[in-house]
């Protein structure tokens, strides 16, 4: 009996990585559209770069780091977007209107909900684990709240950078929660990859 249950939990855990993965990679498409979206909003170039240090910190995810480790740096870094994220929001001046508008808006509060959904499954992988690393605080970074008696250009590039973090971080958590997964895929892939293994037993 009690190793049928241990057998259930880890089975549990495989299935909640997997979730987790899936929502990881969800979220990092939309974290792609709201940065194309904004960028059309405020007419910059594709290929425009902005200097500076990250804005969210956290040591390195070294594959060498036990998983449970792992998770614990990158639920902090996921925080510390969300944290980005809010004062965006809080920050920005929202201007026009018309459809565009309207799908810029929405895209942040898709971004916003779906970014809440991510931390929470993440949180719950860790609930599962026994590593022992210490919760990451957010750093004393003077740019996390943006330029002070700035101009209106600068807190544009701000809002910019932290939407670069938002999709970099998004494509990161990705990453890490599918090698975490047994099978490193999500269950659409492993979906896809079974009906393939279907068809060439039939023949």
């Amino acid at each position: 009996m009690a190793g049928t249950r241990t057998r259930r939990g880890t089975g549990s855990e495989q299935s909640r990585t997997a979730r987790a993965a899936a929502l990881a990679e969800q979220l990092h498409h939309e974290c792609t559209l709201l940065l194309d979206l904004y960028r059309k909003k405020e007419t910059f170039a594709k290929e425009l770069t902005v200097s500076g240090d990250h804005l969210v910190t956290v040591p390195p995810l070294s594959s060498q780091l036990l998983p449970n480790d792992m998770l614990w740096r990158l639920y902090s870094a996921l925080q510390q977007c969300r944290n980005l994220l809010e004062r965006a929001i809080g920050r920005e001046e929202v201007v026009g209107n018309g459809e565009d508008r309207a799908q810029y808006e929405n895209q942040k509060k898709t971004v916003r909900d779906r970014l809440g959904h991510l931390l929470e499954s993440t949180r719950l992988l860790l609930a599962d684990g026994a590593g022992t690393a210490a919760f990451t605080p957010e750093p004393k970074n003077t740019e996390i709240d943006g330029p002070v008696n700035g101009s209106p250009f600068a807190l544009k590039l701000w809002i910019y950078r932290i939407f670069n973090e938002l999709e970099h971080w998004t494509l990161t958590a990705s990453n890490t929660l599918k090698a975490l997964h047994p099978d490193g895929a999500t269950p659409k892939e492993r979906g896809t990859s079974g009906r393939a293994r279907g068809r060439r037993t039939r023949r």
